[in-house]
């Protein structure tokens, strides 16, 4: 489509990054209550698993009457075959909802300088005005290799606008003093640190030009890595006869497994609620239809939590680990009545 045909022009445009965990969800639901009545905000969410439960969860909390739209790339790195999942996602995204903001959420595993590639590309300059981007980072994880390592990680970093030390009320002391060394090492000379409680940051700081730090010191550079481009996406596939699907996904030193579920199949909730406490896990998220209602869950290292949802067309759960799960189908089934 041409964009200039229909006068899309400048839509501020916010990336909001960061590593598995951190709390990037959460910030968006928070930001999303401060969206001006009068404005219609378009959420673009990538997803390192196959099935896609962002989505759900924005929808059970925000509809398109709210002047809130959402579009979701399941399956790992979004920016990859030229962009192409991207850019098909976006375009369809911005012609929908012809928004007067755009907040991207992509994958904690994803690769942060391929997307600011493909929003700042020919393509999209006068499309979209990108503003800050915020990385969310837990100081606690600078003492594990896991995160320190990963090239992902530290790129979320470099490429920030501004650092946003995210679940400030589990630090221990020393915590905030490390996050500054790190910062000062690891991104752009003088980025502002912003410390903040379940993702509830000022609605300000989405507010100013990015410097694109990645591009500007970097320049363009493309990965390479496997990825099941012809196959069509597990989130939109027609479920079969037996009313559920299970999909898998590896890449970056972390596994996913997810099912979705018809809306024919309710689940117990007090059986579900047992179910998800025996779960560790990385990440793992998830809505339920439950026979007490609809529910959203999301589950960190450091607690599982509970939404209710306004509704669902599906059920689906997510879970990412850097192990892989092969035994939990028998007893998420095990939750459904009847």
């Amino acid at each position: 489509m041409s964009f200039k045909s229909n006068e899309i022009h400048a839509v501020p445009t916010n990336i909001i990054t960061g590593f598995l965990g951190v709390g990037k969800t959460s910030t968006i639901l928070h930001l999303l209550k401060s969206k001006p009545p009068n404005e219609r905000w378009a959420v673009l969410v990538n997803e390192f698993g196959e099935i896609g439960v962002d989505g759900s969860l924005f929808e059970g909390t925000h509809s398109k009457q709210q002047g809130v739209f959402i579009r979701e790339v399941p399956g790992g790195c979004m920016c990859c075959a030229a962009g192409l999942p991207m850019q098909i996602a976006l375009t369809q995204l911005l012609s929908e909802a012809r928004p007067d903001r755009l907040l991207i959420e992509p994958t904690g595993l994803g690769h942060p300088k391929e997307v600011l590639e493909v929003l700042t590309s020919e393509y999209y300059r006068e499309v979209l005005s990108l503003q800050r981007t915020l990385t969310l980072v837990d100081a606690r994880t600078l003492s594990d290799s896991r995160y320190t390592d990963h090239a992902t990680f530290n790129q979320q970093i470099a490429m920030a606008d501004v650092v946003v030390g995210n679940k400030v009320d589990l630090y221990r002391e020393g915590d905030t003093s490390m996050l500054a060394n790190y910062v000062k090492e690891n991104a752009a000379p003088q980025i502002d640190i912003v410390l903040s409680q379940n993702g509830d940051i000022p609605f300000s700081l989405l507010f100013g030009s990015s410097a694109n730090h990645l591009l500007n010191r970097h320049g363009h550079h493309h990965h390479h890595h496997h990825h099941k481009q012809s196959a069509p996406l597990v989130s939109e596939l027609p479920l079969p006869e037996s009313g559920f699907l299970k999909a898998e996904n590896q890449d970056e030193g972390y596994s996913s497994i997810g099912w979705r579920f018809s809306a024919s199949k309710v689940f117990d909730y007090r059986k579900l609620s047992a179910f998800l406490l025996t779960i560790q896990a990385m990440r793992m998220k998830a809505v339920f239809i439950t026979n007490t209602g609809v529910f959203g869950y999301n589950l960190t290292l450091d607690a599982l939590a509970e939404m209710e949802l306004d509704d669902a067309m599906e059920s689906r759960i997510e879970i990412i680990s850097d192990r892989q799960y092969d035994d939990l189908e028998p007893d998420l089934l095990a939750c459904v009545l009847g």
